[in-house]
C-alpha cells in the first residue's frame, strides 16, 4: 500500500469553520480516516479533523497558488 499524503494530525489551536460536504465526499473522508488510522496505528476519531491537513497539503502542492503567493508576499524592488 502506498503512503497517504497526510500524516499524523498536528495539535494546533483551531479556527472554527462550518462547511457542507456532498455525501460522497463525506463517505470518502470517513474511508480516508479509516485508512489513515490503519496506516499510522492511531485511529482518527473525527474524520472532519482531516479536512485542514488535506487543504494545507493541497495548497502546498499547488504550483499556481505558490507562484501567486510568492508574487504577493515578495517585496517590490521598486519601493524603498
Amino acid at each position: 500500500m502506498s503512503k497517504l499524503k497526510i500524516g499524523a494530525l498536528p495539535d494546533e489551536r483551531p479556527v472554527k469553520v462550518s462547511v457542507e460536504l456532498p455525501a460522497s465526499v463525506h463517505r470518502d473522508l470517513v474511508a480516508y480516516a479509516a485508512a489513515l488510522g490503519r496506516e499510522t496505528g492511531q485511529p482518527v476519531s473525527d474524520p472532519s479533523k482531516l479536512i485542514a491537513p488535506m487543504l494545507a497539503r493541497f495548497m502546498a502542492t499547488d504550483r499556481g497558488f505558490a507562484k501567486r503567493r510568492r508574487m504577493t508576499h515578495s517585496p517590490d524592488v521598486s519601493e524603498g
